[in-house]
């Protein structure tokens, strides 16, 4: 899966620009980039929302165990990936019928908190079993919303384009031409909320990326 935002949407983190500042070869443009998901990727589906988020996916080598899925409902816009162990008691907990699956779980949970003042949205994550990756555009309020499971079994990479989109996918070798980094629950952990989240850039210099981690804490997650 991969979703292309515009700064609009999203400004990545000053560490991850630093890091990235040190790669010696051309960058991938956010357009260049939508191009190469879709011409090597079969059957793969893409989307464009308004002129700044383009969303592509495809069913093609997903692993059984990680299927991709996409859904829209009341302007709320979700790529998911893998598989919720509590599916059931959530589809219950949110009044949801039994064919509703993981991707159309996160929208409902989404809005529900969305909508319950003064309960911020990614609360949702905090209620989520399992290993998931998703990315959730709010066009309503042009609000992005993007986060993994705690141990990062479905991985989540994220980069800079050469014109200054924020680029996430599942697949870190599409990303190649822009840098990249991967963090567990985004800028922010749902487990220590409060805690600040730091980036450092790697030493590497084959890398172009930097690694985050909750202020005194274990490094989250981190691949090359």
């Amino acid at each position: 899966m991969l979703g292309i935002f515009s700064s609009s949407v999203v400004s990545p983190p000053e560490e991850l620009v630093a890091a990235g500042s040190r790669t010696p070869s051309p960058k991938t443009t956010a357009g260049a980039l939508l191009n190469r998901f879709v011409e090597n990727k079969a059957s793969a589906v893409s989307l464009q929302i308004g002129e700044n988020v383009q969303l592509a996916y495809t069913h093609h080598n997903e692993s059984p165990w990680r299927p991709r899925s996409f859904a829209v409902k009341d302007e709320v816009f979700c790529l998911f990936e893998g598989a919720l162990d509590n599916l059931g008691s959530l589809r219950q907990q949110y009044g949801l019928a039994k064919s509703a699956n993981e991707v159309l779980l996160v929208i409902e949970a989404y809005k529900a908190l969305r909508d319950r003042a003064p309960y911020p949205a990614n609360h949702v994550v905090g209620h989520l079993s399992g290993s998931f990756a998703f990315i959730v555009f709010d066009k309503s309020t042009s609000t992005l919303f993007v986060a993994s499971d705690q141990s990062g079994k479905v991985p989540l990479y994220w980069g800079i384009t050469a014109d200054g989109y924020v680029a996430f996918a599942d697949d870190a070798d599409l990303l190649k031409g822009c840098f990249y980094s991967t963090a567990v629950g985004g800028l922010r952990c749902y487990e220590n909320p409060k805690s600040k989240i730091t980036a450092v850039p790697a030493k590497e210099e084959e890398i172009w990326g930097a690694t985050f981690k909750v202020e005194g804490s274990a490094v989250l997650a981190a691949r090359e």
